[in-house]
């Protein structure tokens, strides 16, 4: 099904935009290949337009979902994946984990309509290279792209402040800190890095949302923090899991 959202890129006159700048500028000599994973098919379509009338890029694979995730990376041998995360069966935090486990060549840039703190660094901890909003205009969905394949990391500001942000807060913490976290604790915790809601967590563990509760509870009670955002924070920087 798809879903009743608007995304700036899908209504940009994408023709102008070819127009106002030179599309056949940059990239070096081989061309990158680029892969598309979006649910969205009116976005997806724009994506695979704007990719294939940008100098040196060419889209290899527009895919609806991640599931069979590396029978499609090998059907279309991307350099660079734009990765949605809310994509419906395997989520794109879980795809990029995959992918940088399995092709730890193949450069994964995130693209969603989210900018909240536990999606970031979910997706970065995964293995991300980069985290754009859908809403960047095109000329800055290229950019990313190639800087992407040139082994950067690209963020839209928004982004990036609040990275920064929660870099500084780690820096703050004292990494020698004893925490004592049962075991059922570390893997509800992992789920929260994840990007899993309660409700997902629950089903995973096979235990009640108020168990699920109830052990969040006793976690940020051991971590000194909260809320989830400051828990995942803590967890990625003192390597809780």
């Amino acid at each position: 099904m798809v879903k009743s959202r608007v995304y700036v890129i899908a209504h940009l006159p994408i023709l102008d935009f070819f127009c106002e700048e030179d599309m056949s500028a940059e990239p070096s000599s081989n061309e990158i290949n680029v892969a598309v994973f979006e649910d969205n098919d009116q976005l997806r379509e724009s994506l695979s337009q704007l990719i294939d009338n940008a100098g040196g890029l060419h889209c290899t694979g527009a895919f609806a979902d991640a599931n069979q995730l590396e029978r499609k990376i090998t059907k279309s041998k991307p350099d660079v994946i734009i990765m949605d995360i809310d994509l419906p069966g395997m989520n794109g935090i879980d795809a990029v984990s995959a992918i940088h486990e399995k092709l730890p060549s193949v450069r994964v840039l995130m693209q969603t309509v989210f900018d909240d703190n536990d999606k970031i660094f979910a997706a970065i901890r995964a293995g991300a290279s980069g985290y754009i909003l859908k809403k960047a205009a095109p000329a800055k969905i290229i950019e990313a792209i190639r800087e992407t394949y040139n082994g950067g990391a690209p963020m839209t500001p928004s982004i990036a402040e609040k990275v920064l942000k929660m870099f500084r807060i780690q820096t703050q913490e004292t990494n020698a800190e004893k925490i004592d976290l049962s075991d059922r604790e570390k893997e509800i915790l992992s789920l929260l890095v994840k990007g899993r809601s309660y409700k997902m967590i629950a089903a995973d563990c096979f235990i009640s949302i108020d168990t699920v509760n109830s052990h969040i509870k006793n976690i940020y009670e051991k971590l000194h923090v909260h809320s989830k955002s400051e828990a995942v924070v803590k967890a990625i920087n003192q390597k809780l899991i």
